[in-house]
């Protein structure tokens, strides 16, 4: 019994492995998790008023990072749509309890062209700081490279645009990585949760591992979508497994009689 319940575990184990190397292997367009790291204090970017600045510096408080490019015809406007609706919806105090930074990861844009982003995203916002609170930077592409590699955020090149997922990273006033939240629309109650632990250098909970290996992200459609062969795979397996324990545990023992 108890040697049959050593290869059971070994074998979820070695799935479990298996699965998670797969999952970083295979990702292309998403994000892989880095949380409890830190952002690299090696990053160098433009602010709004043309200075290059470290990117770390700039992080001292609860902090809400995205990844965009300023002409994206598709996902980074519903993302930065989604995130202006959480601020105005918030009770926390822009500026003051938190901030939002977003990084342009087109080399090729430049600050004038965030600053005009910027104040298209002001006029959807009333009674917040976002002039100290949101702030948009751009940089070229060697520091651009290191902080998407670094926070996890793995994009594509796609002709002259960008194939790319969307996603709101929280960072601590330390700039460690506590929380990924995926998509276009966030929960005030969870924003500002995320926010709470992020002043606490508290790690959430996810699932987006698990997330990653059930769902591909659809190019095309600007989602994730169900892989059904992978996980009809692993169900296969997973049962397989299952019965194969079943068999070992229900298999009779052979009876020893004493010898007259």
């Amino acid at each position: 019994m108890k040697l049959s319940l050593f290869l059971f575990l070994a074998c979820f184990l070695q799935m479990q492995i298996l699965f998670s190397q797969d999952v970083e292997k295979d990702v292309e367009v998403g994000i892989i998790e880095h949380l409890d790291e830190f952002v690299p204090s090696d990053i160098q970017v433009m602010n709004e008023d043309g200075v290059i600045v470290n990117l770390k510096d700039q992080i001292d408080k609860p902090t809400a990072l995205i990844f965009v490019y300023f002409r994206c015809p598709g996902i980074c406007s519903p993302l930065m749509d989604g995130l202006a609706d959480v601020i105005q919806k918030s009770d926390m105090n822009l500026s003051e309890d938190y901030q939002v930074l977003t990084v342009g990861f087109d080399p090729r844009e430049t600050i004038d062209l965030a600053i005009k982003k910027k104040k298209n995203y002001q006029g959807l916002i009333t009674n917040k700081n976002t002039k100290e609170g949101w702030r948009f930077f751009t940089s070229d592409s060697a520091n651009i490279a290191r902080i998407t590699d670094a926070l996890g955020f793995k994009y594509i090149k796609a002709g002259n645009d960008f194939t790319h997922a969307a996603t709101v990273i929280i960072l601590s006033p330390e700039g460690k990585i506590t929380r990924y939240l995926n998509g276009t629309y966030f929960l005030p109650f969870e924003f500002k949760l995320a926010m709470l632990e992020a002043s606490k250098g508290l790690s959430g909970p996810t699932i987006n591992k698990i997330l990653q290996f059930c769902y591909s992200y659809d190019p095309v459609g600007q989602g994730y979508v169900l892989n059904v062969t992978r996980v009809s795979g692993t169900l296969i397996l997973g049962l397989g497994l299952i019965v194969f324990l079943l068999l070992i545990i229900r298999k009779p023992r052979r009876r020893h009689y004493p010898k007259n």
